[in-house]
């Protein structure tokens, strides 16, 4: 038997479905990285911005922004909303909606100017429009390679589901259960989050596997001295919801409330608010792409080493020879997840067998499935057939996580010996 430790690595990971996000902007034009990974680009759109004809929607634009996420190294996370605030916008619906007749409400908000219009989410009219919309986006980008996963949004000011400070109702409990299950028929393959503030609708969401998103993560009294989101409505609105357990079906992601230098300012304590969301086992935060500020580096650091899934591969063990259409090659791994959430995307673990020489791949062979880890330690033993075709002698052997449908390495381990093609030459077998 040969017996492998591979020494475990505190470099920073960009893995699918996890880590820091940038906002309306690509990890490669994103100068206020400066230097930590990103796997994740979150943008939100207004219907208006995406449908501005009457069934001519701009696939072009998603098409486009997931290439770039391709080239950056990221994936798209993206939430579609049908109200706004911003002065002089009215409407951030498509203005074909109005003029077609569906039926709406006016408001102002926070004392401005603007007279704002937002649809009657049970005209019939609304419906239909916004059904065709959501299945359309679900048919062309559901299970994408690059989708990375779909911010339930839609109702609500900024797609937040609440109308604070407009006087307008949000739809009935009904219209909104309706419209979260169009999201889920449209996208059953793509992880799915929705804001933490409808306690129905999450009860709802997190029951059929989604997760949740919070906008607010930092908030220790900048609206009031005596109320704040941290304390104040996430705990108890994911007690209320029960979606305490979400997590370990589907994402848990952050929106930083302002930005990390508010944080700095107001002398709030960075480390307890970011054990806030391990502790609720966060995969993302989203900072707004704004700067870093000075001296916390550390601390970003230590989180992104532990929010989402890392994954170390503590032990490899294998037979040193294997015979020609014999009996299959075990492969015993030992596996941790260092982190506080497990992988959501369909990746696979899988052996690679090459010849001494490097020059090609004779054999990849995909195993088991890493979706749904929970943080801790597991055993697998991946199985590989070695075929009659393969010619005796000494193979080395790599592991790596893989995309099943391109079998090349989508996930980073917490390992040294990565290689420049993603995989972890760990070890070698001779071929009889």
């Amino acid at each position: 038997m040969r017996t492998i430790t591979p020494k475990e690595t505190t470099e920073l990971l960009a893995n699918p479905h996890m880590g820091w996000q940038t906002f309306h902007r690509f990890a490669d034009e994103d100068k206020n990285l400066a230097g930590l990974p990103s796997g994740a680009a979150y943008f939100r759109f207004y219907w208006r911005e995406i449908e501005p004809a009457e069934g001519q929607i701009d696939f072009a634009k998603f098409d486009g922004l997931l290439a770039r996420a391709r080239n950056a190294g990221q994936r798209l996370s993206f939430r579609v909303m049908c109200v706004g605030s911003d002065e002089g916008v009215p409407l951030q619906v498509p203005a074909w909606l109005r003029e077609n007749g569906c039926k709406g409400f006016e408001y102002r908000y926070d004392k401005g100017k603007t007279v704002f219009w937002v649809p009657d989410f049970d005209d019939p009219q609304f419906q239909t429009a916004h059904d065709r919309l959501i299945t359309a986006l679900g048919k062309r980008y559901d299970g994408h390679p690059f989708l990375d996963h779909v911010d339930i949004g839609s109702v609500g000011l900024w797609g937040e589901w609440h109308m604070s400070g407009t006087g307008v109702e949000v739809p009935p409990l009904k219209t909104r259960l309706a419209i979260i299950d169009r999201y889920r028929a449209a996208f059953p393959k793509s992880p799915k989050v929705m804001l933490i503030g409808d306690v129905d609708g999450l009860r709802h969401a997190a029951r059929r596997g989604c997760g949740w998103r919070a906008d607010c993560l930092g908030d220790m009294g900048g609206f009031s001295k005596n109320w704040n989101h941290m304390d104040n409505l996430y705990p108890q609105n994911i007690e209320k919801s029960g979606a305490g357990e979400a997590w370990k079906r589907a994402p848990v992601a952050f929106e930083s409330c302002w930005e990390m230098n508010k944080w700095k300012q107001e002398g709030w304590d960075i480390r307890h608010i970011f054990d806030y969301a391990l502790n609720l086992h966060a995969s993302y935060l989203n900072n707004k792409s704004a700067t870093i500020p000075e001296g916390t580096r550390p601390e970003i650091e230590r989180f992104l080493r532990k929010l989402g899934y890392r994954l170390v591969l503590r032990r490899l063990e294998h037979p040193d020879t294997a015979a020609r259409g014999g009996a299959p090659l075990a492969v015993a791994i030992d596996w941790e997840n260092v982190g506080v959430a497990p992988p959501y995307g369909r990746h696979r673990v899988a052996v690679r067998l090459t010849d001494a020489r490097g020059k090609s791949a004779a054999l990849v062979a995909p195993g088991s499935a890493i979706q749904g880890w929970l943080p801790g330690r597991r055993r697998v033993v991946e199985s590989v057939k070695i075929p009659r075709r393969l010619a005796p002698g000494r193979y080395d052997l790599a592991v790596g996580v893989i995309d099943p449908a391109t079998r090349t390495p989508a996930v980073r381990l917490a390992i040294a010996r990565r290689g420049a093609d993603g995989w972890y030459p760990l070890s070698h077998v001779d071929v009889k």
